[in-house]
């Protein structure tokens, strides 16, 4: 814990959800659900709106639905959502050179880095109003909350205490004054499972996790989160902003809409993958030593399997050599859903191969198999030829209906055309440099 005021966490509100209500006038103020829209879907984030319902993220789409009918279902735009996040994230480097991004929509700053005159809370305070206020423009609208403390760990709790569209700073030696109160859950990693552990040990709040000895918590958690937790109870964190934060593992998955069952066809999309992850491992230099596959089954089920080489490899055929044989351990006769390659364990060095190269492998056809109909998912992007750009409203019995505005227009009106009207286009963003 530092002495000053000078870690500030960001944390965008409802990120997603905010994007499409700012790019889509006629959702403002109505509740949103990103996510959620097929049969299988979970929620990805749901606006303010939505939350009154009770909706959240990770729900199923169909709990989300029961809850909040009326809601806006979408699909979601990463263009959009990624395109946007660089803008934040240049607004937080041009105030420190340290930024650690977190994930699109929230981010550490370490103000000891910054330009600043001081680090007084009075300044701080200031340094955070104008950047949520250039926040604000340089998305478009979009409101982000602020927490400055002096620590990570308060920081990010501080986030938390006046969403949305707010801001706490937590002035140097009031700290546990301010965790004193709070629930242990507002620790992180105090899930579930260790929460109903502290429970049943008569721990609520951190104010009781406090009066615990750090040996009772160790021979109730265990040594690494017991003495974590201990350390935090008392708003010990020393952990530092990090610009650039090391690489632990390169993966690559993806989810299909349509199961997967027939296993050549699974060893190709394995194979393609390991080829895929070794190519980005030598573009950026590494090499690794533990392979592992990762498989989610028809019922959500999620199984994984590793191995671990003797010295670290590059090589996609022999990442895909390991995957194969992996995945030949699991069950997967009622379908797959997802599949992914992992390279973990990671150096900067490969062990020479001792036994000379190996003959390349044939490259395995992949043929998917044909998705539901479904061209027009809801809320993605489209352009007609006269009407010019909008949404997808949504779409079926051979009929997609399109609502004609943009992020600069007023709520435009509707109109419905037949799929394969040659005139409406899906738009997709143009591919990055």
């Amino acid at each position: 814990m530092r002495a000053t005021a000078s870690i500030l966490h960001l944390d965008l509100d409802a990120f997603f959800a905010a994007v499409e209500q700012r790019d889509k006038p006629s959702l403002r103020g109505k509740p949103v659900i990103v996510g959620g829209t097929g049969g299988r879907g979970v929620v990805s984030t749901a606006s303010y709106e939505a939350r009154k319902y009770g909706v959240g993220s990770a729900m199923s789409g169909r709990e989300a639905r029961a809850r909040c009918p009326h809601a806006a279902f979408l699909s979601g735009r990463f263009h959009a959502y990624r395109e946007t996040s660089r803008a934040v994230m240049q607004v937080l480097r041009d105030l420190s050179p340290l930024v650690e991004p977190l994930s699109l929509d929230e981010a550490f700053v370490d103000l000891a880095a910054a330009d600043l005159p001081d680090l007084e809370v009075a300044t701080v305070t200031e340094v955070g109003a104008e950047l949520r206020r250039r926040v604000h423009e340089v998305t478009g609208g979009l409101t982000a909350t602020v927490g400055i403390a002096s620590s990570k760990f308060l920081a990010k709790v501080a986030s938390e205490l006046d969403k949305p569209d707010g801001m706490t700073v937590v002035p140097p030696g009031t700290e546990l004054d301010l965790l004193r109160p709070m629930k242990v859950t507002v620790i992180p990693g105090v899930g579930p499972a260790t929460n109903e552990r502290l429970r049943r040990a008569g721990i609520h709040t951190i104010a009781e996790l406090e009066q615990v000895s750090e040996d009772e918590l160790v021979r109730l958690l265990g040594q690494a989160q017991g003495h974590g937790l201990w350390q935090l109870a008392r708003a010990q964190d020393l952990r530092p902003v990090v610009a650039e934060r090391e690489a632990k593992s390169i993966s690559v998955e993806s989810t299909y809409d349509v199961d997967l069952n027939d296993r050549k066809l699974m060893e190709g999309i394995l194979t393609r993958q390991a080829k895929e992850v070794g190519t980005r491992m030598r573009k950026n230099g590494f090499s690794g030593r533990t392979v592992s596959i990762k498989v989610r089954l028809h019922d959500f089920t999620t199984l994984s399997r590793s191995s671990t080489l003797s010295s670290p490899t590059d090589d996609g055929a022999t990442i895909a050599r390991i995957a194969r044989a992996l995945l030949g351990d699991l069950d997967t006769t009622g379908g797959v859903r997802l599949l992914g390659v992992g390279v973990s364990g990671l150096a900067d060095w490969v062990q020479e191969d001792l036994f000379g190269d190996e003959p390349e492998e044939d490259e395995v056809e992949v043929v998917l198999p044909e998705p539901p109909r479904r061209t027009w998912p809801p809320g993605v992007d489209v352009v007609h030829d006269e009407m010019g750009p909008g949404w997808v409203w949504g779409s079926g019995s051979g009929v997609v209906t399109v609502r004609f505005e943009t992020a600069e227009t007023p709520p435009g009106p509707v109109r419905s055309f037949r799929m394969d009207d040659p005139a409406l286009h899906r738009w997709e963003p143009p591919p990055e440099e």
